[in-house]
C-alpha cells in the first residue's frame, strides 16, 4: 500500500512539475500584439477597450502555447 501511495504522489508531483508554464519571450509577446492588433482591426474588439482585448487575446495566445499571461502590455 505504501508503495501505491509513494507512486502516486511521485506522478502527481511530476505532472505538476510538468504542467508548469514558463514566462514568455518578450519578442514573442511582441510578435502576439501585433497580431490581436490586426484582429482587432479586422474583427473588431466586442465592445471591449482596444487595451483590455489586447492584453486578453495575447494571454489566450499565451496560453494555448504553454507559457504564463502577463499583466499588460508594453
Amino acid at each position: 500500500m505504501r508503495t501505491l501511495v509513494s507512486l502516486f504522489l511521485s506522478c502527481l508531483a511530476v505532472s505538476a512539475f510538468a504542467s508548469e508554464a514558463k514566462p514568455a519571450p518578450a519578442e514573442l509577446v511582441t510578435e502576439l500584439t501585433a497580431f490581436c492588433q490586426e484582429v482587432a482591426e479586422e474583427d473588431g474588439t466586442n465592445g471591449k477597450p482596444l487595451n483590455v482585448f489586447l492584453l486578453e487575446c495575447v494571454n489566450e495566445e499565451l496560453e494555448s502555447e504553454g507559457f504564463e499571461p502577463v499583466d499588460a502590455l508594453r
